[in-house]
């Protein structure tokens, strides 16, 4: 890692873009504290803390703490976050969208398009529940003595920076994965959940290590420390493990020569489904808790059971069966994703089209059915590394009363983000050694 931002900041043109991608992620930072006109954002702040930690932290780190602030970029990257999911899943039910999705960069470029839309639509229904759901609770400044049309002029305001704070954040983020270096959505999402860590860990001391004894203090600090270590190397062999599955492509002749058939391998990801199958339980979970919260002002005695953060409590071990539904959703949506990304039966076809054979395994149905196995296989090992990652900090939370906003969910995003970007700067850096040989060739 650090050999290779060495080697980057001494490549221009991969420096250029860095320092693009700095600027824009200042603008970002900057855009989450500017505050929407007319909100009172201490009354917004209590009226969230209704909600639950467990709740209000899954929000908050998302956002990167502009949600609680109710800032411009209240509603962050979340619609477009929702709305690729979405898209994804219309793939597998709409089959017209389907072949979009096949038709190369002009399929891409149209379901970009639809993704916009659907973000900006996401974007404004969020916003106007937002605005109308909080607005005669407090959340508009002096909306007890204003008149019917300062009342929706007031909320008029409130969508539209909300909608718009969406707006330019996705389109920020494409600017990054357009002139800069990785995906820009994802970079926002990173830098989002890395501006609230230093404030966890914060909580953290002050929780176990400041005013302790000396002995107890360090023994909190290597506990911390190593869970962290731990979760983060841990995450690193998840996201780069793989099976490799062998194929032998035939020989071939071309005019009176003939080619030695090639060996090669099919790269199986161990964890194919990634952070989505977390991020897809998590919010299935929290949604109902939410909602029932907002209904009735405080959080009915049932949502206990679906809320990380009352599980593990040593004085109510009964809630921590809401623990089950969580890593069965985890389980099932590591199957369900993995099946709309990886399709045995189109690979087997391409394997059969280049004259190319897995050892052993007969061409054509039979390898599409012997790759459904080992990805079944992989995406259950995937999903118990997912779970385990995701249970390490609910169970230290739980025990110990560790309250952070961040935990398996953000590291997994942390980590994935931070090898794929560095991966982007290598081959940026290889193909323009690549061009330079070239050039020097042809003078």
């Amino acid at each position: 890692m650090i050999k290779t931002l060495g080697r980057a900041f001494k490549n221009s043109d991969v420096f250029k873009r860095m320092m693009f991608v700095l600027g824009i992620l200042v603008v970002v930072r900057i855009g989450s504290l500017i505050p929407i006109p007319g909100v009172n954002t201490d009354y917004f702040k209590t009226l969230l803390s209704g909600l639950g930690e467990g709740n209000l932290a899954y929000l908050n780190a998302f956002t990167g703490g502009s949600f609680e602030r109710l800032s411009l970029f209240a509603l962050s990257i979340t619609p477009y976050i929702t709305s690729s999911i979405i898209v994804q899943l219309l793939t597998v039910a709409i089959p017209k969208l389907e072949e979009m999705q096949r038709e190369g960069e002009d399929g891409r470029k149209k379901m970009n398009k639809i993704t916009r839309l659907i973000t900006i639509g996401l974007a404004i229904a969020e916003s106007i529940a937002m605005a109308v759901g909080f607005g005669r609770q407090g959340l508009i400044k002096g909306w007890e003595t204003m008149s019917g049309a300062h009342y929706v002029a007031s909320i008029f305001i409130v969508v539209v920076a909300l909608v718009a704070g969406a707006t330019a954040l996705m389109w920020l983020g494409e600017r990054i994965t357009e002139r800069g270096v990785g995906n820009g959505i994802s970079i926002i999402l990173l830098i989002n959940i890395i501006s609230g860590i230093p404030t966890d860990y914060a909580r953290l001391f002050s929780q176990f290590v400041f005013g302790r004894p000396g002995g107890l203090a360090a023994l909190a600090i290597c506990i911390i420390a190593g869970v962290t270590l731990l979760l983060i190397v841990f995450v690193c062999i998840l996201q780069d493990a793989q099976k490799k599955i062998p194929v032998q492509y035939s020989q071939k002749v071309v005019g009176r020569r003939m080619f030695k058939g090639e060996s090669s391998h099919i790269p199986l990801k161990i964890n194919i489904a990634g952070v989505m199958p977390i991020i897809f339980a998590s919010s299935i979970m929290q949604f109902p808790v939410i909602i029932a919260s907002l209904i009735t002002g405080s959080q009915p005695e049932w949502t206990k059971y679906l809320t990380s953060s009352y599980w593990f409590n040593p004085g109510a071990w009964h809630y921590t069966i809401g623990l089950a539904a969580y890593l069965g959703l985890i389980l099932a949506f590591a199957y369900f994703y993995t099946s709309i990304t990886f399709n045995p039966l189109e690979i087997a076809d391409n394997i059969k089209r280049s004259g190319g054979v897995i050892p052993g395994i007969t061409p054509g149905k039979q390898t599409s059915e012997f790759l459904k196995g080992m990805l079944n296989s992989t995406v259950f090992i995937g999903a118990i590394g997912l779970m385990i990652i995701a249970i390490i900090p609910i169970i230290f939370s739980g025990i110990f009363g560790a309250s952070v906003s961040f935990g398996g969910t953000s590291i997994i995003i942390i980590v994935g983000v931070i090898l794929e970007t560095l991966k982007q700067m290598e081959a940026m850096m290889r193909n323009k050694s690549y061009r330079g040989f070239l050039s020097d060739d042809d003078a």
